[in-house]
């Protein structure tokens, strides 16, 4: 079949007592299962999570998700691929969606404290902004690709706008500024590809509290930034989940703040619908079967 990036390596045992491997095996557009039920045909102990890996397989559905039923597996020969192949990116030019984001700002945040707070970051502090592009918003669930926190954090802020504009009692200034923000901690709660998995800081402390932390200190740096507004910024992020058992540490009880949390839910599921579309049971037309995120068994629109 080719060459994959091997995303992570465990060894299980089955139910009748004889162990296996499982991995996660990753390319360039998203990761798949892999099972190696005979270990003794394979060279499973000479590669490692992180390392390139040449493989051949039978494509399999279990659970209504693709899997693949390897048969033979070695570590893959340098020079024989390109790493930045096998890494999941947006579909979506990174450039050109920043540009978006910054005439989103440019157009749609007058007050000049939230301003200079989106400047200080989107266009002042060229290492954030290095590291926001390529960032991805998730591990798995939504957006996991290089340029995902960029795209959500567009779409969230897009869909922001438009909520400020048809409800006129919403305050678009500090809505469209707390879109901007509200994963923020995200840049360093998950590490860098290949590895896009929780730092020690994400485990123990996570997005939504670090995003705070780290407005905090930003906030302390811009003269005269009304105390009221910092709270009121603040309780938007930390309000963005919605409910306690999602991890938010607070409920909405601003509307800007219930505004955000429903646009951050809707364009998180709208991607995840969009990803489990693109899948070849989904474009046979198939059920994909009962969906964690969206709770529902899903299928592709046929009309």
């Amino acid at each position: 079949m080719g060459v994959y990036f091997c995303k992570q390596k465990s060894i299980a045992v089955a139910k009748n007592g004889k162990e296996y491997a499982s991995i996660i095996l990753q390319d360039k557009t998203g990761v798949v299962d892999g099972k190696i039920w005979d270990l003794g045909s394979a060279a499973i102990r000479e590669f490692e999570a992180m390392d390139f890996i040449d493989l051949k397989a039978d494509v399999t559905v279990f659970n209504n998700a693709i899997q693949l039923n390897i048969k033979e597996i070695r570590k893959a020969d340098e020079g024989t691929y390109d790493e930045t192949d096998y890494m999941p990116s947006s579909t979506r030019d990174i450039e050109e969606m920043y540009s978006e984001l910054m005439e989103c700002i440019r157009h749609n945040v007058k007050n000049e404290h939230l301003l200079k707070l989106a400047r200080k970051f989107f266009a002042e502090d060229k290492e954030f902004v290095r590291e926001f592009k390529k960032h991805s918003a998730a591990k798995r669930v939504h957006h996991g690709f290089m340029g995902g926190l960029l795209e959500h954090t567009l779409g969230v802020t897009k869909l922001c706008v438009n909520i400020a504009n048809n409800y006129e009692f919403v305050n678009k200034d500090l809505l469209v500024t707390a879109a901007l923000f509200h994963d923020i901690g995200k840049v360093y709660e998950l590490s860098d590809f290949p590895e896009n998995d929780y730092t020690d800081e994400g485990q123990l402390i996570g997005h939504i509290v670090m995003g705070c932390e780290i407005l905090g200190k930003a906030i302390d740096t811009i003269e005269g930034f009304p105390k009221v507004l910092e709270n009121e910024l603040k309780h938007c992020i930390v309000a963005h989940h919605g409910e306690f058992e999602f991890g938010s540490p607070k409920k909405p009880a601003l509307v800007e703040a219930l505004a955000l949390h429903y646009a951050d839910d809707l364009d998180a599921k709208l991607e995840t619908f969009k990803e489990a579309l693109g899948t070849p049971l989904a474009q046979s037309g198939g059920w994909l079967g009962f969906n964690k995120m969206l709770d529902s068994n899903i299928r592709k629109t046929l009309g």
